[in-house]
């Protein structure tokens, strides 16, 4: 696979988020989730995206299991700052006092089984915590060597410059994807989620152009979602989930939403036909278009999806391809 930069060492171009492993898209298997994690490596997907929410720390053991013996092939994301409170209904508090980061990133090392963790995000700003005190603690982590870098998830502009100017932010984390482009500077899609896990997770409102802000500051942009949770790939024609699949209640994923938003498929789909690939590698060359310095980290559960992620870092889309994907409608529904 193709590789991109990050702080200096060089990644696989396309990543892996593990959330689905353990959490938030119905059942796990953790024989095939580990097994999978490992084929990965062997295609040279090695940004790896864990995170103390995900299963309550089950998927940070997952990845943590699947690393043993080949930890150093890998460069290894995870995050502080949100701590599940019901895991049934996802429902999450935001975290971000210093004894909170300290704690944590202790946690996180266990169960990653690890002496030392690439990239740790801050997942959530605290509205209650000044940035600074949150970012402080994460630096001394840095300075104390259980961390190599810092990055932040879902900030705006102005708050990545707020931490930058205390320690590097050496990577941004949000949702980027054809229906989701708020992280270009695009203004968002009204929220109208329930309670819960979607009341604290969400953006930032008018974040600005955020993958500028990285460019030009020598970070990287890290896309979650840019499958759009799966209805890029042209396979979602349902809403018949499973009961613990948060795409139940998630608007874009309802009836008259997921009818109007057909739409977006339909180019994605006629794009992928004149290339001979799939939509979901249209969908992923898509936001590796965005930038060099654009990680996106898809996640599966199912290894054919992970290798037909992986052929995206060898899709190029021309000047055309882009214009068209660039003037698809926006998704109908607030993204949480």
């Amino acid at each position: 696979m193709k590789n991109r930069d990050f702080a200096g060492r060089p990644v696989g171009a396309i990543g892996l988020g593990c959330m689905g492993m353990s959490w938030a898209y119905g059942e796990s298997d953790d024989t095939a989730s580990i097994a999978l994690i490992r084929e990965a490596l062997d295609l040279g997907v090695t940004f790896l995206d864990t995170a103390q929410p995900y299963g309550d720390g089950h998927n940070e053991g997952l990845v943590g299991r699947a690393l043993a013996g080949r930890r150093d092939e890998a460069v290894l994301a995870t995050k502080t700052g949100l701590v599940v409170e019901d895991e049934a209904t996802f429902k999450m508090v935001r975290r971000g006092t210093p004894e909170h980061v300290k704690t944590s990133a202790e946690e996180s090392l266990r169960r990653l089984d690890t002496d030392v963790i690439d990239l740790y995000y801050l997942h959530r700003v605290d509205p209650d915590v000044p940035l600074t005190e949150t970012w402080g603690a994460m630096a001394e982590l840095v300075a104390e060597g259980k961390v190599r870098a810092l990055g932040l998830s879902e900030v705006s502009v102005a708050q990545a410059a707020e931490a930058h100017a205390v320690h590097p932010v050496a990577a941004v984390q949000s949702e980027l994807s054809l229906w989701t482009r708020d992280a270009l500077g695009a203004p968002p899609a009204e929220s109208s989620g329930p309670v819960g896990m979607l009341s604290v997770v969400g953006g930032t409102g008018d974040a600005g152009d955020v993958v500028g802000w990285c460019a030009a500051n020598g970070a990287a942009f890290v896309p979650f979602s840019p499958l759009g949770r799966g209805f890029l790939t042209g396979t979602v024609t349902t809403t018949d989930f499973e009961d613990d699949d948060f795409r139940v209640i998630n608007p874009r994923f309802q009836e008259e939403a997921l009818k109007a938003n057909q739409r977006i498929v339909d180019v994605v789909k006629a794009v992928a036909e004149r290339h001979g690939a799939t939509p979901a590698q249209v969908a992923i060359a898509w936001t590796l278009a965005q930038g060099d310095h654009v990680i996106p980290i898809p996640g599966t559960k199912k290894v054919r999806y992970l290798r037909d992620n992986a052929g995206a870092a060898d899709l190029e889309l021309t000047e055309g391809d882009l214009a068209e994907l660039d003037a698809v409608p926006p998704a109908v529904g607030g993204r949480y």
